[in-house]
């Protein structure tokens, strides 16, 4: 590992943050606080800390003595001064003549002492960082470290690696018990560089940021220089079948699975994130992945994220889903039942009762394919895959050097069930749609792009299907979305895009089958090429979203929603417009045989009909015609309904929305058109 530290950038940090009112020390605190979180090696969503003894101004001008320690909720990656809330010291450092001292009470002192009560709280290790006397302080869970410790004999390890240059502190948890037990191990030994604490991570000091930085980097190479010593081959490959199955259709089968079924509640979804390459199929693959997976998290406060153990299931076989969903909800009934008897067997060891978080997965390992991490949105599935492939990298250096193993079980439940911990997770009400995914065709266009902001504002993952990527991806711009090219009027190209949804985010919820286009003419005297081009995207191309959708939803079992954007043309034809209405009249027809052939599988089919939306299948130039036809103004025309207003495209995605909520509909039709009698159904 190489030291990032430049000069001439650390100098451009004091001058930023000088401008903000901030001084060097934690200016310098910030840059190789990121300098540090940037490296998954070392920090990896929120874990780690790091700290600095300052100055500061209190309300009454006085300066100070602070410890600038990382707040809970910030990351080292992209910490601000915001993100180091300043505490008083002093009173810090005589909790250490306490000979015990509670989380509550340790919590409300520090927060007692914040110089700004509206800081995030204090990291839970603030107390070790104010009782060591170094002025620079860095902790990271290194990988390379961890591989080390994680050892029966981890202990004598790292002593051959580090010698006397670090001290060595047995496994505690975090907290006051650890922060005197490292205060001790250092006054013991003075002259460390650093601490180890075993089965955790590792401390590094220093009198400048760039020492104490430079320590922690030169500690990380001498453990990477170990781990290349003496190494055996890791791991060896189980069978596999001759075929795999494809990611496209396994992955659907694991989100259904993880899917809590909640009775007349409906389903509590997760969202998928798949990771494969070499490294990680190694591992899953391994013929004793059964042992080294299941022995526990490489850091104790990574179980927040990822539970103490990924499920393990067998690897499934092209033209084998059936086989391989059985054995998969076998497993997963195991893994459930073993989560309950770990919860019963070390709850009522606990001071006060602790109520019993869902027992449901974070990471599934599946041979053949790779790992997939499990949250309720793409970026915690995203944290839950990052901890995992760390987890692959750690156990693979340890087991290539001798045998893994981390901290006990009851050390793990200690802290999957801390408050503390559990505390950094956040506890907000979910929106509607959360942990959905919806998908869009036509997301680009006026309509399109307004259904997307309107799904993603009520909680859902959003999907932006569209013929032109560009536009596709406009559409999610600043919300986090996928955009996916999708020419509605092929069946492969609309496969492919359900395939990559299927990739991404494991399956689908809610389909929007909005993409549309207007032809004009006369019945009988319209080309026939012009009938046939409009059948092709208004009728078939709902037909090809439709039936792709379904497919993912059946192998999903969870239910989902088909909604249409049909037109007042289905019902309430208008001259010269038979080319665009005929295909949409069969579009609404579609809508309703959907409701009935899938009805029993939890599928509801339902359609808005919306007419005269600027923005929408109406751009100015059609307007003004329509406008010219009739002898209204484009003003009377627009808004020439019984409520006398324009309707704009964010009240047909409102209605989409509301469709996508209603649970218990299915085979109507919501119109959006400020009323025209002649167009209204039910």
């Amino acid at each position: 590992m190489e030291s990032l530290w430049s000069d001439s950038e650390a100098e451009r940090f004091v001058e930023r943050y000088a401008q903000q009112g901030e001084n060097r020390d934690t200016a310098l605190r910030v840059y190789t606080t990121r300098l540090l979180g940037g490296d998954p090696r070392l920090v990896l969503h929120g874990g780690g800390n790091t700290s600095v003894k300052t100055t500061a101004q209190d309300l009454l001008g006085d300066d100070v003595p602070v410890l600038r320690v990382k707040g809970s909720g910030w990351d080292m990656g992209d910490i601000e001064p915001a993100g180091l809330p300043a505490v008083r010291l002093e009173p810090l450092r005589r909790l250490q003549a306490l000979d015990a001292l509670t989380d509550e009470d340790m919590v409300n002192f520090q927060r007692g002492n914040l110089l700004d009560s509206a800081s995030p709280n204090p990291s839970v290790e603030t107390l070790l960082h104010a009782f060591l006397p170094h002025k620079f302080i860095d902790h990271t869970h290194s990988t390379a470290v961890l591989s080390l410790t994680d050892q029966p004999d981890g202990d004598d390890i790292c002593l051959q690696v580090y010698g006397d240059r670090m001290g060595y502190v047995p496994y505690i948890m975090p907290g006051f018990d650890l922060a005197k037990s490292a205060a001790e191990f250092q006054a013991a030994s003075p002259d460390v560089e650093g601490l180890i604490l075993h089965k955790h991570g590792i401390f590094t000091f220093g009198e400048t940021a760039q020492e104490a930085y430079e320590r922690m980097i030169d500690a990380v190479t001498l453990a990477e220089t170990r781990l290349q010593k003496g190494r055996k081959q890791v791991f060896v490959a189980a069978r596999m079948p001759e075929q795999i199955a494809k990611l496209s259709e396994v992955a659907p089968v694991l989100r259904g699975l993880v899917a809590d079924d909640l009775g007349a509640d409906g389903w509590r979804r997760m969202v998928l994130d798949h990771r494969t390459g070499p490294e990680i199929l190694n591992y899953v693959n391994g013929a004793d992945v059964a042992r080294y997976s299941q022995t526990g998290v490489v850091t104790p406060d990574h179980n927040i994220r990822t539970k103490n153990y990924p499920l393990l299931l067998p690897a499934p076989e092209q033209d084998g889903l059936a086989a391989f969903r059985e054995s998969a909800e076998i497993a997963l009934e195991t893994y459930i039942a073993d989560y309950r008897a770990y919860f019963e067997r070390h709850n009522p060891r606990q001071k006060s009762p602790k109520t019993m978080l869902d027992p449901f997965p974070r990471v599934i390992l599946v041979p053949g394919l790779g790992l997939f991490g499990v949250g309720a949105d793409p970026k915690a599935a995203s944290i839950a895959a990052d901890i995992a492939e760390n987890t692959v990298q750690t156990i693979t250096d340890a087991e290539a050097i001798g045998v893994y193993e981390c901290v006990p079980e009851d050390d793990m439940f200690d802290i999957e069930y801390w408050s503390l911990e559990q505390a950094k997770l956040g506890k907000g009400a979910e929106k509607p749609l959360a942990r959905r995914v919806v998908a869009v065709t036509g997301a680009g266009g006026g309509i399109g792009s307004a259904i997307v902001q309107a799904f993603a504002r009520e909680g859902a993952s959003v999907v932006a299907l569209d013929l032109d990527i560009a536009a596709a991806t406009q559409a999610v711009d600043g919300i986090g979305g996928l955009a996916l090219a999708c020419d509605v009027t092929d069946p492969a190209s609309v496969d492919a895009a359900f395939d990559a949804v299927c990739e991404r985010y494991g399956g689908v919820d809610i389909v929007v089958s909005n993409a549309g286009a207007a032809w004009s003419g006369k019945i009988g005297e319209v080309d026939d090429d012009v009938l046939r081009q409009s059948f092709e995207l208004n009728f078939y191309g709902h037909q090809n979203i439709a039936r792709s959708a379904v497919r993912v939803m059946k192998a999903q079992g969870t239910g989902g929603a088909l909604l249409f954007n049909a037109s007042k043309q289905a019902v309430n034809p208008g001259p010269d417009f038979g080319p665009y209405g005929l295909p949409k009249s069969a579009a609404l027809s579609l809508m309703r045989q959907y409701a009935i052939d899938y009805g029993a599988d939890d599928i509801r089919a339902n359609a808005v009909n919306a007419d005269r939306i600027r923005s929408g299948l109406l751009d100015d130039t059609m307007i003004a015609a329509r406008s010219a036809a009739r002898g209204l103004s484009e003003v009377d025309y627009m808004g020439g309904n019984l409520l006398h207003r324009e309707v704009r495209a964010a009240d047909v995605a409102d209605a989409f929305v509301f469709l996508a909520k209603a649970e218990r509909t299915t085979a109507a039709i919501v119109t959006v058109d400020g009323g025209n009698i002649a167009a209204a159904l039910r």
